[in-house]
């Protein structure tokens, strides 16, 4: 059974694929669809932009794709940067300077004072029109500078009090256990299977 990842983001899609390793799904990403239509991420909500990613890039490829919105929710900052964490200062997917206004945003802030969330919600749609959501969160603290060089967006700057690492030091298959997207996905997983079993 063929799935379509709809994301651009190459860290966010070798996540997926090493999450779906085992459960049978092939897991294809939007490089298979090079004339798909960009879809505007315009909700208010994770869960608006979720819905209309998987159910657009569903129609269009005809094919069940899993669409997720995600972002670094924190505290302080009344929520921000929300739904806007990819385009925080302004560009689009600029990890550098989404993480430096982040720590201007937060430079007068007390180290406790500094809790965040990494907040996912997945959407799985099917070209027929149907959608199911589902969520997942990670709590830690905002650092005052970087720390790790793995993982993307603001993994180096959140760190996970349970290991005393930033998600950007933590292995790969430790930050899937514990992410908002790992959440999320081991959610969709079982269903994945069923549809599959189906799908046989």
């Amino acid at each position: 059974m063929k799935l379509l990842v709809a994301t651009g983001n190459q860290g966010k899609l070798k996540e997926i694929r090493r999450l779906l390793d085992e459960s049978g799904v092939e897991v294809i990403g939007l490089d298979q669809y090079p004339g798909a239509p960009e879809v505007i991420e315009d909700g208010d909500t994770f869960e608006a932009n979720a819905r209309k990613k998987a159910l657009e890039m569903a129609e269009y490829s005809n094919c069940l794709t899993l669409a997720d919105d995600s972002g670094l929710v924190v505290d302080a900052l009344k929520g921000a940067p929300g739904v806007h964490s990819a385009r925080f200062a302004g560009e689009q997917g600029n990890d550098a300077a989404n993480n430096a206004k982040l720590l201007k945003e937060l430079a007068d802030v007390a180290d406790d004072k500094r809790q965040a969330a990494f907040n996912c919600v997945m959407a799985l749609a099917t070209p027929k029109g149907d959608c199911v959501t589902y969520t997942g969160a990670v709590f830690g603290l905002i650092l005052r500078e970087q720390r790790g060089e793995g993982g993307f967006g603001y993994d180096p700057l959140f760190m996970v009090p349970e290991y005393g690492k930033t998600m950007a030091e933590l292995p790969l298959d430790i930050k899937n256990r514990i992410s908002h997207r790992g959440n999320a996905l081991r959610q969709v997983i079982p269903v994945l299977q069923e549809m599959a079993v189906k799908d046989a």
